[in-house]
């Protein structure tokens, strides 16, 4: 969930580090810090800019460093909190990403040792680990070996010392790592954003391993020293990628690129004319995949509520019965799996955590394992058997926006193509493609109405509750439409099936009380209008999500916003843009941040 950087090369790494903490502020934070081997350290508690603004009165230089961005586990974020951490002798640091389950018990043993600690974090206990084995081991690799295979839980780490400058080792179990290999110059990196200005050639560390880097060298090792020779990859994404592009935010701008990233989701995938899907990451699995017969899908967040939209698509047009999990109860349950079931996993980054392990228990049980994945050379695609890359480019905002859309595209051709591999016929396969193909031209005109949704949310602005009710395929985008408004601007929102209101929800409505709700010319849009009436009824102030040509619908709503018709199959991945909107829009008018919300993080990593 936090951020690494480090460098060791040619060129003074200070101002190297701050930029590369800056492009990993993404991934949420509350505290950073550098250490640099020739001169020191320097810690601040929030932004990066609070550590740039320390910087004058604490020179600094070298060629060789670490950083890194906390977001705090384990101790309040304090600058002793704030990595890196150091041992007794201050000549080792660690910057890390995880959690040391056994922290406790270890500290403990080396507090009798007689070493002292300075923090509360579990981190801190690595450094001195490694501080202890250094003086049985007389080198740096064999210690952080030594100290890794003492530790139980979930780590990212880079290790760098004052007597060994030019050389920084990094090490992953459960938490990415990256390295950037460039000329006379290498990279250490939590995800390759920050590497990308200065190389696109990357190697992944996996579960396990340990990577030492020099400006002119880099190996790679297990934890039992055994070497590893692994190719370096290409990224095939640039770094105006990541950047604003002239938007205030990047959750406008990843909002805005909603049509571009359906039709790189789609590229080379949809076959119009015979109405079917191309998936060539489920090519090898392709003849197993007729003989399931049942689907579990996981997912964390607004991956889950994809999921649930998915289970609506597969099972009406594919014919699988299908359950949608959240992936941190999935492993503490028993679920029944046998060799005829699928789990598809969702992951924007391809690293959650509870994600993962409910990929590697299904794996246990032998099911077959797919992804829905966003991000290239993540531990969830390298894990998964076969899947489906999402192609979304780099989500910077921390509520999911695009990555959300790409998903439910990715879905609707995954139904596509188990749809016809079973029942469906290819004049349903050719409707369903070709709406699909429609879907970009769509979402621009809805992306046309921004200004009108501006206005909407900024009349609802001063609201202090809300409620989101959808039907059917609307159902999970009244529960993401919730969570994007409760991510950014912090207001209490809850996401109800419309039919639950008279179970417990109505009894919160009031004139103070608005509602959301979607109410599309669908086959549950009678149902809808009479939940609306009962709104009604109570005072309730009511915004509805309709169909473009339904006017009727406004002498019973406040206030409308128009989607295209498109197949109900289909219909969330239209719905979702104007709620997105609409939370843009709310949280910029009550002053928040909304790329980087308070709490949270990116890449969720640790359980």
């Amino acid at each position: 969930m936090c951020g690494i950087f480090a460098y060791t090369g040619k060129k003074d790494s200070v101002p190297i580090l701050l930029d590369g903490l800056t492009s990993l502020e993404y991934r949420g934070y509350d505290s950073a810090g550098i250490f640099v081997a020739a001169s020191g350290a320097i810690k601040a508690v929030g932004a990066v800019n609070n550590l740039k603004a320390k910087l004058p009165a604490t020179p600094i230089r070298g060629m060789s460093g670490i950083a890194h961005l906390r977001w705090a586990t384990h101790g309040e974020p304090t600058e002793a909190n704030a990595h890196p951490h150091h041992d007794c002798q201050e000549d080792i640091w660690v910057v890390h990403n995880g959690i040391i389950e056994n922290f406790k018990e270890l500290k403990a043993k080396l507090i009798s040792l007689g070493h002292t600690f300075m923090s509360s974090t579990d981190t801190e206990v690595l450094a001195h680990l490694i501080e202890h084995h250094l003086r049985e081991k007389k080198d740096l690799e064999k210690a952080v070996i030594a100290a890794l295979n003492d530790v139980e839980g979930t780590y990212g780490i880079a290790v760098s010392s004052k007597h060994e400058p030019e050389k920084i080792i990094a090490a992953r179990l459960g938490a990415p790592i990256v390295l950037g290999i460039g000329e006379n110059e290498n990279f250490i990196a939590s995800d390759p954003t920050p590497i990308l200005r200065h190389t696109k050639n990357v190697i992944y560390l996996r579960d396990g391993e340990v990577a030492v880097i020099t400006p002119s060298s880099h190996h790679i090792y297990t934890l039992d020293s055994v070497r590893v020779e692994r190719d370096e990859e290409i990224i095939d994404w640039d770094v105006e990628q990541v950047q604003k592009n002239g938007y205030d935010h990047f959750m406008m701008k990843e909002i805005m690129e909603g049509p571009e990233v359906i039709v790189n989701t789609t590229r080379g995938r949809l076959i119009t004319d015979e109405g079917l899907s191309k998936l060539g990451g489920l090519e090898m699995v392709a003849e197993r995949l007729r003989l399931m017969n049942r689907i579990i899908v996981v997912g964390c967040g607004t991956a889950y509520y994809a999921g649930l939209v998915g289970e609506y698509m597969l099972e009406e047009y594919a014919g699988i019965p299908v359950e949608v999990e959240v992936g941190s109860e999935f492993r503490y349950r028993k679920p029944l799996i046998d060799e005829h079931t699928i789990l598809l996993a969702i992951s924007q980054s391809g690293e959650t955590a509870d994600t993962l392990e409910a990929i590697r228990e299904a794996k246990r049980k032998g099911a077959l394992t797919l992804g829905i994945v966003n991000c290239v050379g993540s531990t969830i695609a390298r894990e998964t058997d076969a899947g489906i890359y999402n192609h979304a480019g780099p989500e910077m905002g921390v509520a999911s926006t695009k990555a959300f859309v790409s998903q439910l595209t990715a879905l609707a051709l995954l139904t596509l193509f188990l749809g016809r591999q079973r029942q469906m016929s290819l004049s349903v396969g050719k409707r369903i493609a070709e709406e699909i193909k429609a879907l970009p031209e769509k979402i621009q005109t809805i992306l046309a109405q921004k200004d009108a949704i501006r206005a909407i949310a900024e009349k609802y602005a001063g609201s202090r509750d809300f409620l989101y009710m959808g039907r059917k395929y609307n159902y999970p985008i009244a529960l993401e439409g919730a969570l994007k408004l409760k991510e950014v601007s912090y207001i209490h929102a809850e996401g109800y099936g419309a039919g639950e209101m008279k179970h417990g929800p109505l009894a919160m409505i009031d004139e103070k009380f608005p509602t959301m709700a979607i109410a599309l010319s669908d086959s549950v849009y009678q149902k809808m209008t009479s939940n609306i009436q009962e709104i009604k009824a109570r005072k309730g102030k009511v915004i509805a999500i309709a169909t473009e040509g339904n006017e009727e619908i406004r002498d019973l709503a406040d206030d409308v916003i128009h989607v295209p018709k498109t197949i109900e199959m289909l219909s969330p991945i239209l719905t979702i843009v104007p709620l997105q909107l609409f939370a843009y829009y709310f949280a910029v008018k009550n002053g928040q941040n909304v790329d980087r919300p308070r709490n949270l993080a990116k890449s969720v990593t640790v359980e």
